[in-house]
């Protein structure tokens, strides 16, 4: 009696017994072999992005970021560059305002900054107050 019990025993209860543990080298290949299609299609659709965007990166169409200065830990000041202006721009929470609008490169030069430890901050400041005056 005993000797028909493992033909009641599912075929791969059978078959896992016999199975030699580890894994094969092949294993390793193939899904190392995976993981490069992978990564170059990753790289191609990024190439290809690139190409249609006409070798601009992303979300830059002209504008650039000159400077900024963390008012506290979520608000910040930040001069932005758009075509031949700079904007002085307030960022809190939940909202972004203009602050000021120059001509590019008329109260601080490129190449010239302030002197100190932080050119930027002391520039806004300057110009605020010259604002708050004129008002």
């Amino acid at each position: 009696m005993l000797r028909y019990l493992p033909l009641l025993l599912p075929p791969t209860a059978a078959a896992a017994d016999a199975a030699p543990p580890g894994v094969g080298t092949g294993t390793y290949l193939q899904a190392a072999l995976a993981l490069a299609l992978i990564v170059s299609l990753l790289i191609g659709a990024a190439w290809l992005a690139r190409k249609v965007t006409g070798g601009k990166g992303f979300g830059q169409g002209g504008m650039r970021v000159i400077g900024g200065v963390a008012l506290g830990p979520r608000e910040r000041i930040v001069l932005l560059e758009i075509g031949e202006e700079w904007l002085v721009i307030g960022i809190v929470p939940g909202q972004i305002r203009t602050l000021h609008r120059l001509a590019k490169g008329e109260a601080m030069p490129p190449g010239s900054t302030p002197a100190g430890d932080r050119p930027f901050a002391q520039w806004l400041q300057k110009n605020i107050s010259e604002r708050k005056n004129h008002d």
